[in-house]
């Protein structure tokens, strides 16, 4: 047997187990609204215990997808197994899946232990096993004491930790999340999504989570799901996605826009800007090049000469956004005392471990 059939072989095995082992599989999952297919026959593993993220910019389809899984929104074809069981006539109050919305949806007549163990109560849980399941949710949401305490008198971040409780109190074996910070202040938020994520970890917890931020989805998630039209643009790990973005689609969506039309021969790339390096094994031909901020360097000898045109400052550097003599714009990432005055002329260079080769 050649070592590239042991390894074709070995990846369809690994497939395979991913697939046995899956707690959710969607199988060629369509929804249509009239004319318009919300999810076109799309297929989806997340295995037990994983964090998955859907990230997609509005009328990707992702909140169709996570309200087809609950049972809210019916499938026109396809499937929705959960632990190998198709769910197709299962109603969304018998799928044993959590569900946390991004207005939490909280009961304003129920005290906080009142909206935690609802979901208890309604599986009929003896009084002391919801009682003991209140405060032990309660302390692993940071809020130990609040049992008592009238929703009104929440806080954001407050509500958000009861709502997320109250999803997690009937012990789901799928809990999933529609925009779960939405309304929080991004500080907040990205403090939040550190938390869930370690209490995921905790707990043991399968989560489907639905957002537009990439940013919280990266940080959540051990992969990412990107939808574009109802379909799957990517899948993958956020390492993976954000260092090889699958087409322009997934690169300009992340947030990188210096992409220019390149010829490629013997391991450099003829565009716009110039001769650029690119990866190792890169084949020739023309194609489509991305230079990702980190990659475009300020120096006094850069052969490529341009003009700094606005500079942002994001935390600890300062995003450049620069105009070349030719080419595209493009953007460099600078430490806060280096960055160049607007209206300067600076040179630059490109660094290839960040020049990223688009497929077509």
């Amino acid at each position: 047997m050649t070592t590239r059939t042991t390894h074709t072989a070995r990846a369809t095995a690994d497939a395979a187990e991913a697939a046995d082992t899956a707690l959710l599989r969607l199988d060629a999952a369509t929804v249509r609204f009239g004319a318009r297919t919300a999810l076109d026959a799309v297929d989806l593993d997340v295995a037990e215990h994983e964090i998955v993220s859907v990230l997609g910019p509005s009328g990707s389809g992702k909140s169709t997808l996570l309200r087809a899984v609950a049972g809210l929104t019916a499938l026109d074809d396809g499937r929705v197994l959960l632990g190998g069981a198709d769910q197709r006539d299962v109603p969304a109050h018998r799928r044993g899946v959590g569900l946390m919305f991004q207005d939490h949806q909280l009961f304003p007549q129920r005290d906080v232990g009142g909206n935690v163990g609802f979901g208890p109560r309604m599986h009929k849980a003896p009084r002391e096993q919801r009682q003991r399941r209140v405060a032990e949710l309660l302390d692993l949401v940071g809020l130990p004491d609040a049992q008592t305490r009238a929703v009104a008198t929440l806080s954001g971040g407050e509500q958000q930790r009861v709502a997320l409780a109250r999803a997690l109190a009937p012990e789901p074996r799928l809990l999933m999340l529609d925009e779960p910070l939405g309304q929080l202040d991004r500080s907040l938020r990205e403090r939040l999504v550190v938390e869930l994520r370690q209490l995921f970890g905790r707990l043991g917890t399968t989560v489907l989570a639905v957002t537009h931020d990439q940013g919280e989805a990266f940080a959540l998630a051990d992969r990412v799901v990107l939808m574009r039209e109802g379909r799957i643009a990517q899948s993958g790990t956020p390492l993976e996605v954000w260092q090889h973005p699958a087409d322009e689609f997934v690169a300009r969506f992340l947030g990188f826009d210096a992409i220019a039309d390149a010829v490629v021969a013997g391991g450099t790339a003829v565009t716009d800007w110039g001769r650029l390096p690119v990866p190792a094994g890169t084949p020739d031909g023309p194609c489509r090049l991305l230079v990702r901020p980190t990659g475009v360097l300020l120096s006094a000898e850069g052969a490529l000469r341009c003009e700094v045109i606005a500079r942002t400052f994001r935390g600890g550097h300062v995003a450049v956004r620069l105009r070349p003599e030719r080419g595209p714009l493009l953007e460099a990432e600078c430490a806060l005392r280096a960055a160049p005055r607007e209206g300067a002329t600076v040179g630059v260079d490109f660094d290839p471990e960040d020049v990223v080769v688009l497929p077509g």
